[in-house]
């Protein structure tokens, strides 16, 4: 099954870091943008990292440049969203996702992960 499967999402203090894990199946996520969405509640979904594999160019958001990184490690498939610094306003539903997946039966222009969600205590 073409799957992103995510996790470590939790609850973390002001200042504090986490790792989310984007666990790919069914596909390789070389070849791909690899990037990460999310979405407090009441508010619009936001894009806030995004790297290729292609070329390794990556986009951070400003709301987090500085203090979040991707990485991929290619021999478990997965790529990874380090935290660091985490803020309260960065509390939100994280989401990974994949771009131009192909698969067996068709095609996703966006493959989405389940979410993850991440909660910053002041």
């Amino acid at each position: 099954e073409v799957q992103l499967v995510e996790s470590g999402g939790g609850e973390v203090q002001a200042g504090g870091s986490l790792r989310l894990s984007c666990a790919a199946s069914g596909f390789s996520t070389d070849g791909h943008v690899i990037g990460w969405f999310r979405q407090a509640p009441g508010k619009p979904r936001e894009g806030i990292l995004c790297s290729s594999t292609i070329d390794r160019s990556t986009y951070y958001a400003d709301s987090v440049k500085g203090r979040f990184t991707m990485f991929f490690d290619n021999a478990k498939n997965t790529a990874y969203l380090k935290m660091d610094s985490l803020k309260p306003e960065d509390t939100a539903v994280h989401y990974c996702y994949a771009e131009g997946v192909t698969y067996s039966g068709g095609f996703y222009s966006t493959l989405w992960g389940q979410g993850t969600q991440v909660t910053v205590s002041s």
